[in-house]
């Protein structure tokens, strides 16, 4: 049997954490460990990382050298990265291993909108999985893989935003990359703040400007901005 490590890259998103952390104790199959890696230094995120018996370490405020960070740390043969705002189905641990068992070099969980969800997420959500099907399923899809595999790919991009792109790619040149019927819920404050549909076109205006060669550096910038 496998041992998992969660990997959760956090950045001023304690409340959330805190949430994520509880669920992960209280799962049917709990992982090996957590490990938190806190791009903010944050004395409040470390408090809460060790209420909850999770691994603290202090990175950089970059998602992909976070990442990068928590995996060289991490002890476990599969490594399971989570963002902090995430919600765990019944029992994430189970599809994980049945999916390793049966030769699966990883694989990724089905996008579906936390509450309170709008009728555009019943459009949204099968187009997203029809995307990852054929593209990249991203980070908040709780992507998880073999330690040997992540290592043979080299990780993630030490990038603020598609650091997961070219591991996402290598993964499925390496084996079969699985997609799991199990949803994890993402949570849909951006979808709300911004409009559906705005947010929706703005993120694949992104996803259109890295594909042309546009910096992740400065499609951070723009993702960050009042305006997207």
């Amino acid at each position: 049997m496998s041992d998992f490590s969660v990997i959760i890259p956090c950045y001023h998103d304690d409340e959330k954490l805190a949430s994520l952390l509880s669920q992960l104790q209280n799962v049917p199959h709990r992982p090996m460990e957590v490990v938190v890696v806190d791009g903010a230094n944050d004395p409040a995120c470390r408090q809460v990382s060790r209420r909850y018996g999770a691994r603290w370490l202090a990175g950089e405020p970059c998602r992909g050298r976070q990442l990068l960070a928590g995996a060289a740390l991490a002890q476990g043969d599969v490594l399971w990265f989570l963002h902090a705002d995430s919600r765990l189905p019944p029992d994430p641990m189970k599809a994980m291993r049945l999916a390793i068992a049966q030769g699966a070099v990883g694989g990724y969980f089905r996008f579906r909108f936390d509450g309170p969800r709008a009728w555009p997420a019943l459009l949204l959500e099968p187009a997203i999985a029809f995307r990852c099907r054929f593209g990249v399923p991203y980070g908040d899809q709780g992507l998880f893989m073999t330690r040997q595999v992540y290592v043979e790919t080299g990780g993630h991009s030490p990038w603020p935003l598609f650091e997961e792109v070219s591991l996402v790619r290598e993964l499925r040149r390496l084996g079969r990359f699985l997609a799991l019927r199990e949803p994890l819920f993402v949570d849909p404050r951006r979808w709300h703040r911004d409009g559906w549909w705005r947010r929706t076109w703005m993120n694949r205006n992104l996803a259109l400007a890295f594909a042309r060669g546009v910096t992740p550096g400065e499609l951070a910038v723009r993702y960050r901005s009042p305006a997207n």
